[in-house]
């Protein structure tokens, strides 16, 4: 990680890139309930975790991941790692897409999971994934050690409590917190199985801004929706007590669906909850068009001594390819209202293949916004010196 007061602005993405035909077939088989060859899958995910690793690197990204490959979604792929989640349930439409239903047709459509519904839980949760999370540790080693390269920055997407509790319809707990802390104690265990490699840890908690406030708390009010998020922040806390914060950032957003979001949350009005977990960095969506005036918000708020801020600078939500001077004039706008010792590292919005199957990004064109990101990221290191 990289201040912007001399030294280059590092870059990041968000976990998800897209996945190749070969692999997404694999993962529909699995989603509709079929039988999947455990060699063959581990040949698939294998290679796919090579290609990306390689591509990420071609593309020139500093903080590199395994691109979720093996994963359904970030969120859903916990459906293999958790007990007691099964079956599935009608999902209500988010608040902003009511008043809109006819976009919300198009905008989840995917053939490999069927987004129109949830999974529910129906007994005590506990965490079983140990093999699949340490399956992703070796093959992303391999992957590493495969290119020559000295990599010195990787990270692991993990789902926060919050999110799972949010997108896993409760059918056995009586009391949403009760539900929450058994979720952040067995998520708890995947923490602690990425965290021992050394790589950073980061939590997808997109719940903790418009996508809990649109969904499962939209007719909350802001005050009540912040105490929902205090409750959350808590929850995530007890689940990484032990682990480094330094070790650690958090991703939450806005949602990333192509959507009207004319209902979400402000910023300014849950950044000091979020402030409150025990964390080192903090990525949030700034090329958002809803959310793009938000970096004041860290005027009103200044980011916690240490923490680093990890700005969204490139749209996930189109295919038109973000100029790199766009992306210089975002950067360096929040870096403009944060004090000049602020480590800043730029990243896209969101993921760019968040659930397998959906894009709202080609993968012919998200490659060419990261490589626009890398770009951005050198012109407004230039600026800022």
């Amino acid at each position: 990680m990289s201040t912007h007061d001399g030294d280059r602005i590092q870059t990041t993405h968000i976990g998800s890139l897209p996945r190749p035909p070969e692999l997404l077939d694999l993962l529909r088989t699995r989603e509709s309930g079929g039988e999947v060859d455990p060699e063959e899958w581990d040949r698939v995910s294998r290679e796919a975790t090579h290609d990306i690793v390689d591509r990420q690197l071609q593309t020139g990204i500093d903080e590199i991941n395994n691109g979720e490959q093996p994963r359904v979604s970030f969120n859903y792929y916990v459906g293999d790692r958790l007990t007691n989640i099964g079956g599935k349930r009608e999902q209500e439409l988010w608040a902003d897409l009511e008043e809109y239903p006819a976009v919300a047709e198009d905008t989840f459509e995917t053939d490999v999971i069927d987004l129109a519904k949830q999974p529910a839980v129906t007994g005590e949760i506990r965490y079983e994934g140990h093999e699949a999370a340490e399956q992703e540790v070796e093959q992303l080693r391999e992957a590493i050690e495969g290119t020559g390269v000295d990599i010195e920055d990787t990270f692991f997407t993990t789902a926060s409590p919050s999110v799972v509790a949010a997108t896993h319809v409760d059918e056995h707990y009586d009391d949403h917190a009760e539900y929450v802390f058994d979720v952040a104690d067995a998520m708890a265990e995947e923490y602690e199985i990425f965290a021992e490699t050394g790589a950073t840890i980061q939590i997808d908690a997109p719940d903790l801004l418009a996508t809990g406030h649109t969904h499962l708390f939209a007719d909350d009010s802001v005050e009540e929706f912040r105490e929902v998020v205090e409750l959350h922040v808590d929850a995530l806390n007890e689940a990484l007590s032990g682990i480094p914060e330094e070790q650690v950032r958090l991703h939450t957003c806005w949602g990333s669906y192509e959507g009207p979001h004319h209902l979400d949350t402000d910023l300014a009005d849950m950044l000091p909850t979020l402030y409150e977990a025990d964390i080192s960095g903090l990525s949030v969506e700034q090329a958002n068009p809803r959310h793009q005036h938000e970096y004041r918000a860290f005027a009103e708020h200044p980011l916690p001594d240490g923490w680093t801020l990890i700005p969204g600078v490139v749209d996930v939500k189109t295919n038109i390819i973000d100029h790199p001077e766009t992306i210089a004039d975002r950067i360096e706008r929040v870096a403009n209202v944060v004090p000049d010792d602020t480590e800043i590292v730029a990243a896209p919005d969101c993921g760019f293949g968040t659930q397998a199957g959906l894009g709202m990004v080609h993968p012919d064109i998200a490659w060419p916004k990261l490589e626009a990101l890398v770009e951005g990221a050198e012109i407004a290191s230039e600026r800022l010196r």
